[in-house]
C-alpha cells in the first residue's frame, strides 16, 4: 500500500463582505494552494434575486448548491490542496434559513431545499480546516462599500445582521471538523502584513502542528 498524503481541503467561511475572497487569494499564493471562488459574475440569478428576493430565492439557492457540489466533487477527484471561498454548509445553514425567516422563501421551498442539501451532505467530505472570518456589521458594511459591487448596494442592514446571528450559531454548532476563527474587526490581514502573518501561524499550527 502506497502512503500518499491525502490532499487538504481548506474552506473559508464568512458573511458578505468579511473578506473571504481576499483571504482565499492571499492563502493560495502563500501556500501554493489552488483557489476555488464563487462565480458571482456568471450567476444567472443574482441580479434578479436582489431585485425580487421572494421570487428568486429558491432558484438562487439551488444554483449555489449545485455549483458548490461540483466544486466538492472536483476537490475529491484532484490531487492538489484546494482552498474554497465559501462552503456548502453556509448555503444551507445560514442563507436559506435566513431567507425563510424573513419570508423571502416559502416553507415548502425551504423544506424541499433543506432535504436536498441533507441528501448531498451525506455524499461529500467536510473540509480539513474551516476558517471562519468573524466580522461585526459595521466592518462588513465598510468592506462592502469599499469594493462597490453594484448589486450589493441595496443589501439591507437587518439582512446582514441576521446573517451574522446565523453564522455565530453555525460556527458554535459546527462539528464536522476543526475551525479557525479570525476576528476581522481586529485582524486586518488585507492591509497589514503582521496581521496576515498571524493568520498564517494559526493555520500552520492547525494543519501542520500535529506532526
Amino acid at each position: 500500500m502506497t502512503n500518499t498524503k491525502k490532499p487538504k481541503h481548506i474552506a473559508v467561511a464568512g458573511n458578505i463582505g468579511a473578506g473571504k475572497t481576499t483571504l482565499t487569494e492571499m492563502l493560495s499564493k502563500h501556500y501554493k494552494w489552488i483557489p476555488q471562488f464563487e462565480d458571482v459574475d456568471h450567476n444567472p440569478y443574482l441580479m434578479d434575486f436582489y431585485d425580487d428576493m421572494p421570487r428568486w430565492s429558491f432558484n438562487l439557492q439551488v444554483y449555489f448548491l449545485n455549483s458548490r457540489l461540483k466544486q466538492l466533487l472536483e476537490i475529491r477527484r484532484g490531487t492538489e490542496t484546494i482552498i474554497q471561498d465559501r462552503t456548502i454548509y453556509e448555503d444551507a445553514n445560514i442563507f436559506a434559513p435566513n431567507l425563510h425567516d424573513m419570508n423571502l422563501m416559502s416553507k415548502r421551498d425551504y423544506d424541499n431545499y433543506f432535504s436536498f442539501f441533507q441528501t448531498l451532505k451525506s455524499m461529500v467530505e467536510p473540509p480539513d480546516l474551516l476558517i471562519y472570518l468573524k466580522a461585526s456589521v459595521p466592518t462588513l458594511v465598510y468592506q462592502i462599500q469599499k469594493r462597490g459591487r453594484e448589486y450589493e448596494e441595496n443589501i439591507r442592514l437587518d439582512y446582514l445582521k441576521k446573517l451574522n446571528v446565523y453564522y455565530e450559531k453555525f460556527v458554535e454548532e459546527y462539528k464536522e471538523g476543526p475551525v479557525l476563527i479570525i476576528d476581522c474587526d481586529k485582524n486586518k490581514f488585507a492591509e497589514n502584513e503582521e496581521h496576515f502573518g498571524e493568520v498564517i501561524r494559526k493555520i500552520d499550527s492547525q494543519l501542520f502542528g500535529l506532526f
